[in-house]
C-alpha cells in the first residue's frame, strides 16, 4: 500500500473467496443431505429436484449470513489501545493491605452486636 498517507485510515482487504467457498460447502452439504434422506431409501429414485432446492437455498442463506457477519465488522478506534485503564495497576498484590478492595479489619455478620 504505497500510495497511503499516514493519516489515512488502514483499509481492510477483501475478498469474497472465503464467503464462496464457505458458502459452497454448505451447499453441497445440504444437496448430499437432501438427496439422500428425501428419496427415502434405496427401493426409490432420488429426488434431485429436492436436493437441488436444499443446495441452493444453504448457498444463499450461508452467503447472505456471511456477507451480513462481514459488513457488521467494525476496527476499535486507536484511542482505546492506549492509557492505564481503570484497573490495570499490578503494583498492589490482590488482598494487601493497601489495596482498596480489602476491608481494614475483619467484619461479622451480627455487626459486633
Amino acid at each position: 500500500m504505497a500510495d497511503q498517507t499516514p493519516g489515512e485510515p488502514r483499509k481492510m482487504r477483501t475478498s469474497v473467496k472465503g464467503p464462496l467457498m464457505f458458502s459452497a460447502f454448505f451447499a453441497v452439504l445440504a444437496f448430499v443431505a437432501v438427496l439422500i434422506f428425501a428419496s427415502g431409501g434405496s427401493a426409490r429414485a432420488p429426488r434431485f429436484d429436492l436436493a437441488f432446492t436444499g443446495a441452493g437455498i444453504a448457498f444463499i442463506v450461508s452467503l447472505v449470513v456471511a456477507a451480513m457477519l462481514s459488513m457488521s465488522h467494525k476496527e476499535n478506534a486507536d484511542y482505546l489501545g492506549k492509557g492505564s485503564g481503570a484497573n490495570l495497576s499490578s503494583k498492589r498484590g490482590h488482598g494487601s493491605p493497601g489495596s482498596p478492595d480489602s476491608p481494614d479489619e475483619t467484619e461479622t455478620p451480627d455487626a459486633g452486636r
